[in-house]
């Protein structure tokens, strides 16, 4: 009887421990569950309308900016669209198949495709003129109400209609060139005729349809006009070297919407595209971490301008640049 009685307490002293270690365990897994539910991985598409500098430099601004809040936990999944619609269709099409966290749209062209996409993932434009003319919406209050938000590329076109009388202030004609196929060029367009219509200029709109015209389409400015203007034009951003190829040997001096187009130009009133992708950065985090409602987040602007010249150009061209003018940095 006190053998069983022994044997008894040994087995009930066993099952206290393995009770103990077995609670022991479920605690531990529930603090690494809950450990792991802090270190969520983000996924995020990003769909780039075509490769050139700026765009190419808003990604990389809103790449960084959400890698130096979230480290480790944010995978992104880039793809460029190679400057044509219907993959842009695909490659959003293809993040919402994926349920990605949220949608990165670079360019007009790419949000368009992302809002025909989804109505429910959220999506951050960027490198986008006028979002009310890329959205078709006619009572623009800032934001959408919807599930979009982002940040716009637009330098104020009366301060680049200025710029151009700055630097000829004998321009006679000035001509507007840019893509027919892209809608925020027009509506930039309308806004430097408006421009050009108060100072008494004439002006004379040249239109490509796709990269395939631009050569003639710039050839036909240059021998009509004394200036040419080339809004932000994801087009004509892609065959900058052709534009350059025309411009150059014509002698005409053209004026650029921004930066990446400057290469061919004499001046631009330029905005920053990485520090605009970096602005996107952090309205993403603000929406993937904090909960921010995309449709309320109004829509962001560049915080400042800067008038940039071509050196190179200028010299070719005999143009001297009145100052309060940076240089740009021209990669060889």
């Amino acid at each position: 009887m006190k053998l069983t009685k022994k044997l008894l307490s040994v087995v009930m002293a066993a099952a206290v421990t393995v009770s103990l270690a077995a609670c022991g365990s479920e605690s531990g897994n529930d603090n690494k569950a809950s450990s792991g539910s802090n270190e969520k991985t983000y996924h995020i598409g990003i769909c780039q309308l075509v490769e050139h500098e700026a765009l190419d430099a808003a990604t990389e601004g809103f790449k960084d900016a959400l890698k130096e809040k979230l480290g480790d936990n944010v995978e992104f999944d880039t793809q460029n669209a190679q400057g044509e619609a219907t993959n842009c269709s695909t490659i959003c099409n293809g993040f919402v198949t994926d349920n990605v966290d949220l949608i990165m749209a670079n360019a007009t062209g790419a949000l368009q495709a992302a809002v025909s996409a989804t109505n429910s993932i959220p999506i951050l434009g960027t490198s986008v003129t006028d979002y009310a003319t890329a959205l078709n919406i006619s009572d623009w209050k800032g934001s959408t109400g919807t599930n979009i938000s982002g940040t716009s590329d637009l330098a104020p076109i009366d301060q680049q209609e200025k710029m151009i009388l700055e630097i000829l202030p004998d321009v006679k004609q000035v001509g507007i060139a840019y893509c027919s196929s892209e809608p925020n060029s027009a509506y930039q367009a309308d806004l430097m005729k408006s421009a050009l219509d108060k100072d008494n200029i004439a002006y004379k709109e040249y239109t490509a349809a796709d990269s395939n015209e631009i050569q003639s389409v710039i050839t036909t400015a240059c021998d009509e006009c004394d200036a040419i203007y080339v809004p932000t034009d994801n087009t004509m951003a892609s065959s900058v070297e052709t534009i350059k190829n025309v411009v150059l040997p014509a002698g005409i001096p053209l004026f650029a919407g921004e930066e990446g187009i400057c290469i061919a130009g004499v001046a631009t009133l330029s905005i920053s595209y990485y520090d605009l992708g970096y602005t996107t950065g952090e309205m993403a985090y603000e929406i993937l971490v904090n909960g921010k409602n995309a449709g309320e987040m109004e829509v962001q602007f560049a915080p400042e301008t800067t008038k940039k010249y071509n050196k190179e150009i200028c010299e070719t061209l005999n143009i001297t640049v009145p100052e309060g003018y940076e240089e740009l940095a021209v990669a060889d």
